[in-house]
């Protein structure tokens, strides 16, 4: 049977960005399926960046739901060279906190994406960047999804100050961050949800946990990006917003 993917009408178009930052400049992958109801920003502060195959996995099962996403480098390649020695700069939330705030000026000021619902879809790190980013952004951020993320590197007040719906995913097996993530949730005050995928480890590496981590990001931001019609992950069309 051909998916939603499969079908030739449905491929997102995918271009090569490149995002400002102050003195940087951040490359990043753009993928546009046809009459998207939204852009999914991916921050991803160490590592793979927008090379992570979890990461793209997950764009993947947002582009079928009629999402866009742009998955981005918070690091430049010299950053990632002298992180990868000193872990200084997966850290350095000020930093992180800019370049999402950067990168969401940059979309907005696109002319086929500056009225699209932003989203924000963090991991490690990049989940506290996403939630300082949103709070500080406030109505411009319409859903934050966390996958085994430091939301708590976001601190008290600006968890408390975070209006964006947020989905924290976490898996059962990663104790020590289950209990970061919940703490973080109690300092929520908006619509907020902690997901405890079971059998998964810190990375949610697993087939099965990867796949559910998509499923879940996909029913959030569906539900929660506020314009338009969604396909919902089971191929079903539903106006954000509604179960």
């Amino acid at each position: 049977m051909e998916s939603f993917l499969d079908s030739p009408a449905q491929i997102p178009l995918t271009r090569e960005v490149r995002i400002p930052c102050c003195d940087a400049w951040l490359g990043g992958d753009l993928a546009l399926p046809p009459d998207f109801c939204g852009l999914v920003l991916f921050a991803h502060s160490s590592g793979n960046g927008r090379f992570s195959p979890r990461n793209r996995q997950i764009a993947q099962k947002l582009q079928r739901a009629g999402i866009a996403t742009l998955l981005f480098d918070l690091l430049t390649a010299q950053e990632e060279e002298v992180d990868f020695y000193t872990r200084e700069h997966r850290f350095d939330m000020a930093l992180l906190t800019q370049r999402m705030h950067d990168a969401t000026d940059w979309v907005s000021a696109q002319a086929d994406l500056q009225h699209a619902p932003i989203g924000y879809f963090g991991a490690s790190t990049g989940s506290a960047a996403a939630l300082i980013a949103a709070a500080r952004l406030a109505d411009r951020v319409a859903a934050v999804v966390s996958r085994g993320g430091r939301p708590d590197l976001a601190g008290p007040d600006t968890l408390a100050a975070v209006k964006a719906p947020t989905l924290l995913i976490v898996g059962r097996a990663d104790h020590g961050v289950i209990d970061l993530n919940g703490q973080a949730y109690e300092h929520l005050s908006c619509h907020r949800r902690l997901a405890i995928v079971a059998g998964a480890t810190h990375r949610l590496v697993q087939r099965d946990a990867l796949e559910q981590v998509s499923e879940l990001a996909a029913s959030w931001f569906t539900k929660y990006l506020p314009k338009g019609k969604c396909v919902a992950p089971d191929g079903q069309t539903q106006h954000p917003g509604h179960a």
